[in-house]
């Protein structure tokens, strides 16, 4: 199938360049029909169902102040040494929706000399992905593909097939440069956001990520699922800024000396991410100490939990989805420790994966009887499409993916299916975290 479409595409190309070397028509002298492949740049951004690649910015020669998407083919490559991937995600074309000339970031222009293209995205398209899930070295986790494009202009016969980097928009935002050293020489990736024009403290937002996105490349951690959201500044507002800082495992948050844990024995990285936390809070003394919020999900909510108990006086509230800590594995005495906490967890009835009933439900009802008054479970049957792009309600997700509701700050609702009020109004899990403060 690979093959197939590689040489329809070709056949396509070599013949429309043909017809693109007669072109006579004044109009589209704004592309030339140069030997030489054109440049282009690729965007990547975070969506519900994980990154997708939802742009192409293609480099001109001359200015020019239209474009049109239906004279463009976009053809992508998928690839990833040491790993196989199945044929119908290697390859394909790429559809184009709209397109409009800009600046080389993708900006809007009147005009310019690059044009933009957009690129249709869904959770079914797996040629739109510049991630793969696989096993490596005996672990299964999220890895950049090596992915390229050809694109094509029909009239003018014109290609463009050399890549010059890649933008993301959010977590370009995020400084990934710093590294942070513990035990005997080892070291812990993170990716850490600061807000600007800041003119008093503001709150630190701690984003653990999930399984699949340990390793030493934060932009994994970032986008493996929306997570760079927090920095956006529909969130951003609800704080008045914050720091967000969001750690990377070098495996798994889970790991323990011998094995997975998922509560029974401790794991090899909770002291070295508290460790992280401090010495990044001291580093940024913008940062409000009685407002550092803690959140992950799956592994990364295992350990969100596991930091909560083992320095439950340390963080000011807590936003936990798809919880992979087992309840049997924590005590009478740890729920006395944290009852007083501010938490709210989110979990779907069909995660199979984290199974609510092993899990999130009786640990939310221990809370409840030992006199919790701030903890919040968002409880859903499955977990569906919110843009109602794709289906709404009618499109499911894996059930294991309720952090889905956490990043785009939808969920609004306890287990009773009330909606959580603040101050007299209903609120978002957002609006709820950033009003949370320690005494």
């Amino acid at each position: 199938m690979k093959k197939f479409y590689l040489l329809l595409f070709l056949a396509s190309l070599l013949g429309h360049f043909s017809y693109g070397a007669a072109a006579s028509d004044p109009n589209e002298n704004h592309i030339n029909n140069l030997a030489a492949p054109g440049d282009y740049r690729w965007v990547v951004e975070g969506f519900d169902w994980g990154p997708a690649v939802n742009k192409v910015i293609l480099s001109l020669e001359e200015s020019v102040k239209d474009a049109n998407a239906t004279e463009y083919q976009v053809f992508a490559t998928r690839s990833l040494e040491g790993a196989e991937i199945q044929a119908e995600s290697a390859s394909g074309t790429r559809s184009v929706v709209y397109a409009y000339v800009s600046d080389e970031n993708g900006n809007r222009l009147a005009e310019g000399r690059h044009i933009t293209l957009v690129l249709s995205v869904s959770p079914a398209m797996p040629v739109g992905s510049p991630f793969q899930y696989t096993r490596i070295n005996n672990r299964g986790a999220n890895y950049w593909v090596d992915y390229k494009m050809t694109i094509l202009h029909h009239k003018t016969g014109k290609v463009w097939n050399n890549s010059k980097g890649k933008i993301m928009p959010l977590v370009d935002q995020y400084d990934l440069s710093k590294t942070f050293q513990y035990g005997n020489g080892l070291s812990m990736s993170y990716a850490s956001f600061a807000p600007k024009d800041i003119k008093s403290k503001v709150p630190l937002i701690i984003w653990l990520h999930g399984g699949g996105e340990g390793g030493n490349d934060p932009t994994i951690a970032l986008l493996g699922n929306k997570a760079a959201n927090y920095a956006s500044p529909e969130i951003q507002v609800l704080f008045g800024g914050a720091y967000v800082l969001a750690p990377q495992a070098p495996t798994f948050w889970m790991q323990a000396a011998d094995g997975m844990t998922r509560g029974k024995d401790n794991d090899i990285y909770n002291e070295a991410v508290f460790a992280l936390i401090q010495d990044y809070v001291a580093k940024n003394p913008n940062i409000d100490p009685k407002r550092i919020y803690v959140g992950g999900c799956s592994n990364g909510g295992y350990m969100s939990l596991k930091l909560i108990l083992e320095h439950p006086d340390y963080f000011a509230g807590a936003y936990i989805s798809a919880l992979a800590y087992s309840n049997e594995f924590v005590s009478d005495a740890q729920v006395q420790k944290i009852k007083n906490l501010p938490m709210w967890f989110i979990h779907a009835k069909d995660d199979g994966t984290t199974k609510p009933d092993d899990t999130i439900i009786p640990l939310y009802q221990r809370l409840k009887q030992a006199g919790a008054k701030n903890v919040i479970l968002s409880y859903y049957d499955n977990v569906t499409d919110i843009t109602g792009f794709y289906g709404g309600e009618n499109y499911r997700y894996n059930g294991h993916w309720s952090w889905i509701y956490s990043h785009a700050n939808t969920a609004r609702t306890d287990l009773d299916g009330s909606p959580v009020m603040l101050n007299g109004r209903p609120v978002t899990i957002m609006e709820w975290l950033a009003a949370q403060k320690k005494k």
